[in-house]
């Protein structure tokens, strides 16, 4: 197992690709501390799903834009594992709504902010104390950094953007630390998300473009979080990754 004995968190890690992250890293070995904010169900289906297959892990509710409920996650995730974490995975985030730039006001602009990049701040700030050499953390950017996103979009795109920077920064940080940082970028990948954000004929027309021919799926990018959780990428660090069946190349 690529995993045995170490210790992931995995914020909102209760559903879609949380779900199958959360799952995929148990199944290599990892004890999994599971995020949720609003969705005690799908955090205890996760843990039962986990569980049936041998593994083991917590759920934790908190928002993860707020520091205090950031510190009571690791706080839950030491006392039930030890004091070192191995992976954390910055799940949490999204697009929310669709608004364009004069029906946006100041408290929309934050909130997006916030829960796509503040929430990637204050967890990597929480980790790092508890972080050795070999520490993996992955981050959660979008396609939509890339190309500035669709109609609606735009302080998602922006704040997904800044979680590439940030990405960046964090690799030259902790890299002398033996800690790597790096981020996803996905493409239209088949969850919840794009059934609430997106059009099933849109959703048709796009495939048509993809030179692969389809939607991504939440086992795709679990298998990429594994791939970053794992020595497999010891030598990899501050690389926003695209996975979006080849329909934009950076």
């Amino acid at each position: 197992m690529k995993l045995k004995g170490k210790v992931a968190i995995v914020t909102g890690g209760a559903r879609d690709l949380g779900r199958a992250i959360s799952v995929k890293l148990a199944s290599e070995g990892a004890k999994v501390v599971i995020n949720y904010y609003d969705n005690p169900e799908d955090a205890e289906e996760t843990l039962k799903i986990i569980k049936e297959k041998g593994g083991d892990g917590i759920v934790v509710q908190g928002d993860m834009t707020n520091a205090g409920d950031v510190k009571k996650l690791f706080d839950a995730g030491v006392a039930a594992f030890g004091d070192k974490i191995h992976v954390l995975a910055n799940v949490v985030g999204g697009l929310v709504g669709r608004k364009q730039i004069t029906e946006q006001d100041e408290a929309w602009y934050h909130f997006l902010m916030d829960v796509n990049m503040k929430s990637c701040w204050l967890c990597t700030r929480e980790v790092v104390p508890y972080m050795t050499e070999g520490g993996s953390i992955i981050n959660f950017s979008s396609l939509a950094a890339r190309d500035g996103g669709g109609p609606g979009a735009s302080i998602y795109a922006t704040a997904k953007g800044a979680v590439m920077t940030f990405t960046r920064s964090m690799a030259k940080e902790l890299g002398p630390k033996g800690i790597r940082v790096n981020a996803l970028a996905p493409g239209t990948i088949a969850t919840s998300f794009h059934d609430r954000f997106n059009t099933p004929e849109n959703r048709e027309r796009m495939k048509g473009m993809y030179p692969l021919r389809r939607e991504g799926d939440a086992g795709d990018i679990a298998d990429l979080v594994l791939f970053f959780a794992a020595d497999d990428s010891d030598y990899i660090t501050g690389t926003n990754v695209d996975i979006n069946g080849g329909l934009y190349f950076s």
